[in-house]
């Protein structure tokens, strides 16, 4: 009996599992008809062209009126622009609305309702797609893909690996020494995963992937909000992060890692890792070997302004202050030297500050122009989230509007490239808000 239930449940989980976002939320969709855009195309905004979507893919783009042989929704432009849906490379779905401490002691039940929520918020805000780079998140992406929970596309990562005393551990000091039948409360929820030998870290990789990880988060280095490691030290050995690497290419995809230093960053790309998240303490020579092995740079603002993350203590406020004085350079580096560059916010703690998500992508300006900062939110994010290969979760072409790519769009009341400060206010600034062909949010009249 034990063993028919058992086989219960898994029939169960895989049918839940194999619920794509198009069986749960477009196979009723009419076609949908943008007449009169102007198309953002990774350049510039094009003259008025209309655009067919059917499905979760868009159909047809022209210059001439499209009718269809299905009644349609038809949208009317009226000139305003049209461009994808933006990518945030570096999300945390778990960590964004709890405080610090309430994510560390709280009911998992009621973080998740928070994540929910937070979910319908970012894409409320635009964000189509997000690349979770440490939380519980495989339940709620399900749910969203299913269509019982209105949220982003999700790259979930699962459980970030940490050595012990890494930027990962968030155990307590009573906690420690561990003992192999008392998992700490961040690891039994699935927030982080302690490993402390290669065989340690081939595993937690392993099970991470067993659950629908579409990427692997190495922690490879300290932290700003570092329990315990502080941000100069070098953590996981070189053999550690090559025993990730070589399990997640068994399944197709990658792994990715928080780091700072140049230290920590030139263990990583030796070991394999194909995406540094953070970086702003390289040096020249590191961003070299960054643009010479074609690794990613998923590069965050870190500012001292009103986006910031908040600090506990002094010590997290001088290791932000270092973290910030050294973004303008970072920046700098990658351009230099040609680095593939990611856009993410990494805003943790603070939904008020989450609020203003795509604020950021105004700061980008600092460093960018406007055209090259929504590039790198939807076609050059796009490209990054397509690393994970086979354990892609969303299949298709994102981040651009062409035939036959994913349909993942947002009709914006104005042109972002001449004032991308458009997108720190998608509550009146995007008018339509489309994902995977369904509509989200229309305030237009539609015919």
């Amino acid at each position: 009996m034990a063993k028919s239930i058992g086989a219960l449940l898994i029939a169960g989980l895989a049918a839940v599992s194999f619920i794509t976002p198009l069986q749960a939320q477009t196979a009723l969709s009419p076609p949908v008809v943008f007449d009169n855009v102007r198309i953002f195309d990774g350049e510039k905004v094009t003259a008025p062209m209309n655009v067919l979507v059917e499905g979760n893919r868009i159909a047809t783009i022209s210059a001439e009126p499209i009718t269809t042989a299905d009644p349609a929704t038809r949208i009317a432009g009226d000139g305003r622009t049209l461009m994808p849906g933006l990518i945030d490379a570096h999300w945390h779905t778990f960590m964004v609305r709890p405080t610090m401490a309430m994510a560390s002691t709280a009911p998992l039940t009621l973080i998740t309702l928070m994540a929910g929520a937070e979910a319908e918020a970012t894409l409320l805000r635009g964000f189509t797609s997000v690349r979770d780079l440490g939380s519980p998140s495989f339940g709620l992406k399900m749910a969203i893909d299913s269509g019982v929970v209105v949220g982003p596309r999700i790259w979930p990562s699962g459980a970030m690996i940490s050595q012990s005393g890494g930027h990962g551990d968030f155990r307590m000091l009573h906690e420690v020494p561990a003992t192999p039948d008392a998992l700490s409360y961040p690891e039994r929820i699935g927030m982080s995963a302690i490993a402390d030998s290669p065989d340690e870290v081939r595993k937690r990789t392993r099970e991470q992937l067993l659950q629908g990880a579409s990427q692997i988060k190495l922690t490879v280095g300290g932290g700003v909000s570092s329990p315990y490691g502080p941000i100069d030290t070098v953590q996981l050995s070189v053999p550690e992060i090559r025993a990730a690497v070589e399990a997640a290419a068994n399944w197709g995809t990658y792994v990715t890692v928080h780091a700072y230093t140049p230290e920590a960053i030139r263990n990583a790309i030796e070991g394999g890792a194909k995406v540094i998240d953070h970086g702003q303490l390289a040096d020249e020579a590191t961003a070299k070997l960054m643009a010479e092995t074609g690794t990613w740079w998923s590069l965050q603002p870190f500012l001292a302004d009103e986006m910031a993350n908040a600090q506990p203590d002094a010590a997290g406020r001088a290791q932000a202050a270092e973290v910030r004085s050294g973004t303008d350079n970072a920046y700098r580096l990658a351009k230099e030297f040609g680095v593939k560059v990611a856009f993410g916010t990494d805003i943790l703690f603070d939904g008020a500050r989450a609020a203003r998500q795509g604020a950021q992508l105004q700061t980008m300006t600092r460093w960018y122009t406007p055209a090259e900062v929504l590039k790198m939110a939807t076609a050059d994010n796009a490209e990054l989230l397509a690393l994970s290969d086979r354990r892609n979760p969303y299949p298709g072409k994102l981040g651009v509007i062409e035939v036959g790519a994913l349909a993942d769009l947002l009709l914006v009341d104005g042109d972002p490239v001449k004032d991308i400060s458009l997108l720190s206010d998608p509550s009146s600034s995007l008018l339509v808000i489309m994902k995977d062909g369904r509509i989200f949010k229309n305030s237009l009249i539609a015919n």
